[in-house]
């Protein structure tokens, strides 16, 4: 992938300061990262002095939020004692080579930073969240309207703080690297930032995905089906450790999902950005800091401005929220393109695709999961006739899910391709490639735009979940739980919309970090030339990965395979921690009979406990799977024979007269290409599969086909517990996978050849 004509090339070899003009656009976005933060502290500070209802709500809330704390410090702990390890191997690593020694501090140092500032991301955002469902709860006895309010500007603490520290991160060890001497250079060190981030989001989901889905398995098979109690029961002793769940599934672990995308992206796109050096200058680089401020910006004002009616459906007031923020967005990326791209409109189209991208992908995901369409009413029919037709109609259902999606990112990555290379038509210095790849950058930072908000809306989910669920154990009034059932119904539907939306992020951002990767590849085999006094020849690429060669087609085969056990082990990983949890429910049931009789009290905080630890433990060995597989794959494959080239020896750069062994870089590009289009369609199969089955359940619950405790119930429950771990664990670590394995590659690219 030769981006630069080779006498530019040669040209840019010198370090080439930053103009105090250009430099502007990095201090602006800085500045608005610092104000990202400043809202989020104004919007938690307003929730927080809201109303925290009566002491037996406060009880039930305190309960939830010690659980959660709990775990949290535990996950982060066993989190934080893995990342030093991988720091240390990935300085060791770096230091053996010569090539790569004078890089090992920087790559550790943003590794490390990246993951801190994830789970600070994730830390923070629930931190206010498990606090804003008793405010939520409060309020619903007065006003659904001010619920909402408070409801969603306790997910946005999540949303802003995620964002404005990726924005803020990268921004300051841009600087710190000398992006404002060498800018061509400094994203190249970068890219220890998004691996950081990644490691830290793939265990934050995998372990809170677990955690959430064994307790609400357990809590919904005792109790539910065997004992025949409602959801959120008191007497239930998996009900705590079920509302727990939520907070540590859906608000740190989607929060540190969410900083994963917008890290590894943005560090990509630079890398590409790197690439049009001649056409944008260092303007080009820091366009995707830029795009992350303009996320901070239009976010903020459309959650300031949402407002619902007593009588109005919530998700009708989200959505204008999600409009206003999406029109800003667009407003911000045209400003964007006029001063810092020239005014070259084609590229503002690479954003649209992006945007449009974005809005088209949550409203696909809301025809599959919402009960009002024809997916989740042909499932909850199929429940009539007992389980085994609800999980076969469920299956096909989420089998159907991933064709439209798949349309949607060919689209817009052929368009915004396209509109790239209309947008830099008349520039001749790199190559039409370049011109293209980068318009799918910019597309990609497009659907990001407003990913702070529709992060806002997930973690509502979760608050107005946790505030149903006090205001059910508390005994509150019946037009109280009608106002939190509603705000939960819309919830339901933003956790899964926001799942569809992180799977189309991840479709995008993995084609942008995987041509990040083959110019990377191409850009270290040029200065290992360089430093042994050759050059690298004009006309060799590494744009091309041919699947007919061995090490390829093996690679490629076991990039699928990957997705498929790591899918495997995390639902068995749901299956063994929820077979903890229902033997304790099971247990306390017979050993104190006063817990159903309403006498007695159960032990919530042991159910709490032991779910913590099944979790935790279940999660290290699947995240292993993730690290150590293209790791391995790499370092094994670099050093099989050349004689597997399909290429020609002349045609292939050679150092000392001998060719360079590409096997192990092309043998990781094809298992990251197709264990990406494995992981995209998997996680949409679970996500979009899951959210239906569960929905399917929820139609039935309104009174449709018999209601609660008829067969068809039973049925529903049964296949809701077979998609829970589909939809909440296995389906959104995939998202995550998928750019982790693109992390991976870039920060040990190096080693590998």
């Amino acid at each position: 992938m030769f981006f630069v004509s080779q006498p530019a090339y040669a040209l840019l070899q010198a370090a080439m300061p930053v103009s105090a003009h250009d430099s502007n656009y990095l201090w602006i976005s800085l500045i608005v990262g610092v104000f990202g933060l400043l809202a989020a502290l104004l919007f938690a500070r307003g929730v927080l002095s809201s109303d925290n209802g009566t002491a037996e709500m406060q009880k039930i809330s305190n309960a939830i939020r010690q659980g959660a704390e709990a775990y949290m410090k535990r996950q982060y702990s066993t989190i934080g004692w893995i990342a030093i390890a991988l720091a240390v191997v990935l300085f060791v690593g770096y230091s053996i080579s010569p090539f790569t020694r004078p890089y090992a501090w920087k790559v550790v140092v943003s590794f490390l930073i990246g993951a801190v500032c994830s789970a600070l991301s994730g830390l923070t955002g629930m931190a206010v969240s498990i606090r804003s469902n008793i405010r939520t709860a409060a309020a619903a006895r007065s006003s659904l309207g001010r619920a909402l309010q408070i409801a969603l500007r306790g997910g946005a603490v999540t949303g802003l703080v995620v964002v404005a520290l990726s924005l803020l991160g990268l921004g300051i060890l841009f600087v710190a690297f000398g992006g404002l001497h060498d800018p061509r250079q400094a994203p190249y060190q970068l890219v220890g930032f998004g691996f950081g981030a990644s490691l830290v989001a793939l265990f934050a989901q995998l372990g809170g995905g677990i955690y959430t889905k064994a307790a609400d398995v357990g809590a919904d098979l005792v109790g539910k089906v065997e004992a025949g109690i409602p959801e959120d029961d008191p007497r239930n002793p998996a009900v705590i450790a079920d509302l727990v769940g939520d907070n540590v599934g859906d608000c740190a672990g989607r929060g540190a999902d969410i900083f994963e995308s917008t890290a590894a992206e943005s560090v990509g796109a630079m890398i590409l950005g790197a690439a049009l050096f001649p056409v944008f200058g260092v303007r080009g680089i820091i366009f995707p800091l830029v795009a992350q401020a303009i996320n901070v910006v239009a976010s903020a004002v459309g959650i300031a401005l949402v407002r619902s009616g007593e009588h109005e459906e919530p998700m009708h007031a989200l959505n204008r929220g999600y409009y206003v923020t999406s029109v800003l967005a667009l407003a911000g990326f045209a400003a964007a393109v006029y001063f810092m791209l020239g005014a070259r409109w084609w590229l503002l189209g690479c954003g649209i695709c992006g945007i449009v991208s974005a809005f088209l992908f949550v409203r696909i995901t809301e025809y599959y999961t919402e009960t009002r369409f024809h997916p989740v009413k042909s499932i909850a029919l199929a429940s009539e006739t007992g389980p085994a037709t609800n999980i076969i109609s469920g299956l096909a259902v989420a089998m159907e899910t991933p064709a439209l999606p798949v349309l949607v990112i060919g689209a817009a990555l052929l368009l915004s391709y396209y509109f790239g290379v209309l947008g830099l038509e008349d520039v001749t210095t790199v190559t039409v490639y370049a011109k293209g790849i980068y318009g799918t950058a910019i597309a990609t930072m497009g659907m990001l735009s407003s990913s702070a908000y529709i992060l806002a809306m997930d973690t509502f989910g979760p608050i107005t979940d946790n505030a149903g669920g006090i205001i059910e154990m508390s005994n509150q009034p019946l037009e109280t739980r009608e106002k939190t059932d509603k705000l939960d119904a819309a919830g339901n539907t933003t956790k899964a919309l926001t799942k569809g939306y992180a799977v189309g992020s991840a479709a995008l951002a993995a084609f942008l970090l995987f041509s990040a990767y083959l110019q990377s590849v191409h850009d270290i085999v040029g200065q290992r030339l360089s430093m042994v006094g050759q050059m690298l020849p004009a006309n060799w690429s590494f744009s091309t990965v041919n699947l007919a060669s061995v090490p390829v087609f093996v690679g490629a085969m076991i990039g699928a395979m990957l997705v498929f056990l790591f899918s495997s082990m995390a639902i068995k990983a749901v299956g063994r921690a929820a077979q903890t949890v229902i033997e304790d429910v099971r247990k306390q049931f017979r050993e104190n009979p006063g817990i159903m009789e309403g006498t007695s009290e159960p032990d919530y905080g042991r159910c709490v406990h032991i779910v913590t630890g099944a979790a935790l433990k279940q999660m290290v060995l699947p995240g292993a799977l993730v690290v150590l597989t293209p790791t391995l794959v790499g370092i094994i494959f670099r050093y099989f024979s050349s004689s597997f080239s399909l290429d020609k020896l002349a045609d292939m750069p050679m150092m000392n007269g001998k060719p360079v062994n590409l096997s192990g870089a092309e043998a990781v590009a094809g298992l990251l290409m197709v264990g990406t289009i494995a992981g995209i369609l998997m996680a949409l199969v679970m996500n979009n599969g899951g959210g239906a089955w569960d929905n399917a359940k929820k139609l039935i619950e309104t009174g449709a086909h018999g209601g609660k405790r008829s067969e068809a119930h039973k049925a529903a429950v049964v296949g809701d517990t077979v998609g829970d771990p589909f939809k909440d664990t296995a389906g959104p670590s995939l998202h995550v996978l998928i750019k982790l394995l693109a992390t991976v590659t870039l920060v040990l690219a190096p080693l590998f050849l």
